[in-house]
């Protein structure tokens, strides 16, 4: 007698751990593998968003310092938009070897609850100008935490669904879970600009906005950290309660680390800091980029567009990928990005020329949306390459060498999805930094930029070299 979707066999499951899981039978799927999947990878995408929203905290705040009275240099800003990124690319290197160790249910619980270390801390640091700005620092390393959760988060995801529905599914949990980027900053300006919170929130602060009429205006700036405290602490008991962890995922760090004698992790992770890590440091470097551009413009009421599409347009990557093929959606990706970049330098003002804001903006938000499309489609080819490579080196085996390659490739997979995670989040930080250290040097962003471009040439030659062309080593 087959069993309805939500069934679980009492032998498949002990407790909230999962001692049967094997989601390429179609079988076990329809029976009860993927209601099982869609439960994690829903209760997944609430924690990432507030892991995507606590990283990139600072790239609101750090633009509000100078409107409440903090004494911070351009530079000194851009280092506190960047740094979150840069704690929190490092931390996704261990976070990427962590769910087959400790369990995907209580890895997930643990890191969503530790964003509370830097909500609390920087909504109590902004309400006195007299912070130090090296108590700023830690805060924003603190922040790296909700970075590190992606890694864990995608790896962990990674486990649940078949190779078919991969690129689908790691789509809608980080392109939903990117939305936290955007949401912070469209939500800050708001929740700053009343007591939502109560008197338990502290008092305002006086404070001077750009374009505001009259004198300094009452804001609540710690709102825009202690705003996320609550649903951090409900979704840490959601994942507790709710999600699974899988026997068969377990493995040591011993056994994942093969992945570092793999040439195409290293190739993959390169790829990656061109598509995400331009989503992320475009993110947190854009607000202060149009702050110094376009003194006049208030950054904020357009800061957060630029990650919603990007957000919206990765699970629409990983589904073209899963039809088209991941190395070309990443190819062209590539080359679109290069002339997204070329109509930002065409729209910046220059010393005899005001500018377009509108073709800046314009240019920025195309950019946006292409990494989007890159960051579905390159995580799409992660799954494929790793499991053609496992079937190629258990091909001499027989019939039974194709469960072990497919479970091989498939903690390969989980571990190249995490670290390469890792890598691409360092572009948070050298983005924001590029930025800045442009304008220290030059007066402009225009080397940044070209930076910018000859890395996406150099991206497009690597993927047609090793995926897309017609006899490529992994055509994907």
């Amino acid at each position: 007698m087959s069993l309805p979707p939500n069934d679980v066999t009492p032998e498949a499951r002990r407790g909230r751990l999962l001692t049967v899981w094997t989601p390429e039978d179609k079988a076990f799927w329809v029976r009860e593998g993927s209601a099982i999947a869609n439960v994690n990878l829903w209760i997944s995408i609430p924690a990432l968003f507030l892991a995507f929203a606590v990283w990139q905290m600072w790239s609101v705040v750090a633009v509000n310092l100078p409107n409440l009275g903090f004494r911070y240099t351009e530079n000194e800003l851009f280092w506190l938009a960047a740094l979150p990124s840069l704690s929190g690319a490092t931390l996704r290197i261990f976070y990427s070897f962590m769910v087959p160790v400790f369990g995907g249910r209580r890895w997930t619980a643990l890191t969503t609850a530790s964003l509370l270390l830097p909500t609390i801390g920087v909504g109590l640091a902004v309400q006195n100008p007299d912070t130090p700005y090296s108590t700023m620092l830690i805060l924003a390393l603190l922040c790296g935490l909700g970075g590190g959760n992606f890694s864990s988060s995608m790896s962990n995801i990674s486990f649940f669904f078949p190779k078919e529905r991969k690129g689908s599914a790691l789509g809608l949990n980080a392109g939903l879970g990117n939305l936290g980027v955007s949401s912070v900053q469209f939500l800050a300006p708001l929740v700053i600009a009343i007591g939502i919170l109560g008197p338990w929130a502290g008092d305002p602060q006086m404070a001077k906005l750009s374009g505001a009429h009259g004198g300094p205006v009452e804001v609540w700036a710690q709102n825009a950290a202690f705003i996320w405290v609550p649903f951090i602490i409900i979704m840490s008991m959601l994942a507790w309660v709710g999600m699974h962890d899988i026997a068969d995922a377990k493995a040591s760090f011993r056994e994942q680390s093969v992945i570092f004698k793999r040439k195409h992790n290293w190739i993959i992770c390169f790829l990656y800091l061109g598509t995400f890590g331009s989503f992320i440091g475009f993110s947190a470097g854009f607000p202060l980029l149009t702050k110094y551009l376009y003194p006049d413009v208030r950054p904020l009421q357009y800061a957060w567009m630029g990650p919603l599409i990007g957000a919206m347009a990765r699970p629409f990557g990983g589904w073209l990928s899963d039809r088209l093929g991941g190395a070309r959606v990443t190819f062209w990706t590539f080359f679109w990005m290069v002339l997204g970049v070329l109509g930002v330098m065409a729209s910046l003002p220059g010393d005899q020329a005001s500018g377009s804001f509108l073709g800046f903006l314009l240019s920025f938000l195309f950019l946006f949306f292409m990494t989007g499309i890159g960051n579905g489609s390159t995580f799409a080819m992660i799954p494929v390459i790793f499991d053609t490579l496992a079937q190629r080196r258990y091909a001499a085996s027989g019939p039974g060498g194709v469960g072990q390659a497919n479970t091989e490739g498939a903690k390969e997979s989980a571990a190249v999805l995490g670290f390469s995670g890792a890598m691409g989040a360092y572009g948070g930080f050298f983005i924001p930094k590029s930025f800045g250290t442009s304008f220290e040097m030059t007066g402009t962003p225009h080397a940044a930029l070209v930076f910018f471009i000859v890395f996406y040439i150099v991206s497009i030659a690597v993927t047609w070299r090793y995926y897309s062309r017609r006899r490529a080593e992994i055509p994907c």
